[in-house]
């Protein structure tokens, strides 16, 4: 990891480099949160103007994929950060100030039919109306890849489990039916992380998106059980249901109710695997220990679809004679 010197070293090369772009020489610099890759983000104020400086190490992070992907979402006329400088090559990027106001931050109980009238529409919105060509494809390889993730980093470092063979045919049964339900769906633009943390909300109650960088062309229910199954809050079943049942209307009216509904589960089981092994990854080879705490959330999202579907139970009977929990 780099030191806190070089960490500041680059906020300063930033600084200098965005006093440039806008010929503000008294332009300051003040510190945003991060995410879970390398990036990092930093205010800049200059009296009641504000932009942000997204410093993407370019030896760690490729800023290209972001700028591609945010052409694509103004073009279809949806809410991203206006890019108003890029550097590519030392990895700094000026954007638009969207504010700080996280969707997160309001979106509630008693608040979320309300918002997600505004988010079905946002989703229904991006899988329709954002240019796919060139993009990254979800195939099977990178599916596959996610899920290795969870016997790898979770079960084999963070719980030093190794599976046996019977164990690991019963892990690649699944892993397999997860992977088929997903190609059988169609094929749309997917954010990959679209949650609660990944949308801002703007003075006028429209919603923004960030965090864009990693979208490819993939299943039409990755992002919906992204947002169902939340980082920060969790939804009683009924409500899971009627959402995912009026996104389909929207985005796939043509798709059998009950095979959505089961395919909108079987995304949100492999996307809720991965994040487990992810954040296992994030703690022991990345020194991102906060990450262990949200582990137990996606840990009973798993088990509670594992339960569901008779295909999964000999699954879900192994982790349970593992003592695996977190």
């Amino acid at each position: 990891m780099r030191s806190h010197a070089q960490r500041d070293a680059r906020a300063e090369q930033g600084l200098a480099w965005a006093r440039a772009q806008l010929s503000r020489p008294a332009l300051a610099l003040r510190p945003l949160a991060g995410d879970a890759s390398f990036r990092r983000y930093f205010r800049l104020e200059d009296g009641p103007s504000s932009w942000v400086l997204m410093d993407a190490p370019p030896e760690r992070e490729d800023s290209t994929p972001f700028l591609d992907v945010t052409l694509r979402l103004r073009s279809a006329g949806l809410h991203a950060p206006r890019i108003d400088a890029a550097d590519t090559k030392g990895g700094f990027l000026l954007l638009e100030d969207l504010g700080d106001q996280l969707l997160r931050e309001v979106l509630t109980a008693n608040s979320a039919d309300h918002w997600f009238a505004e988010l079905l529409d946002l989703l229904a919105q991006l899988a329709t109306t954002v240019a796919v060509d060139g993009l990254a494809t979800y195939d099977r390889p990178r599916l596959q890849a996610e899920l290795e993730l969870f016997p790898e980093w979770y079960l084999g470092r963070h719980k030093n489990i190794q599976l046996s063979c019977s164990q690991l045919d019963l892990w690649e049964d699944l892993a397999t039916r997860l992977m088929v339900s997903a190609e059988a769906q169609p094929q749309a633009f997917v954010h990959r992380d679209f949650h609660s943390c990944n949308l801002l909300v703007l003075p006028d109650g429209q919603l923004a998106v960030i965090d864009y960088q990693d979208a490819v062309l993939g299943p039409l229910s990755y992002d919906l059980a992204s947002l169902l199954w939340d980082r920060y809050i969790s939804w009683p079943r009924n409500r899971i249901e009627a959402w995912s049942e009026t996104f389909r209307q929207r985005a796939a009216p043509s798709f059998d109710p009950a095979g959505w509904q089961r395919a909108v589960d079987w995304m949100g089981l492999q996307r809720n695997l991965k994040i487990v092994g992810i954040f296992a990854r994030l703690h022991h080879r990345d020194g991102k220990t906060g990450y262990l705490d949200l582990i137990p959330r996606f840990w009973g999202y798993v088990r509670e679809t594992l339960k569901r579907y008779e295909d999964f139970h000999a699954f879900d009977q192994l982790l349970e004679e593992l003592a695996c929990a977190p």
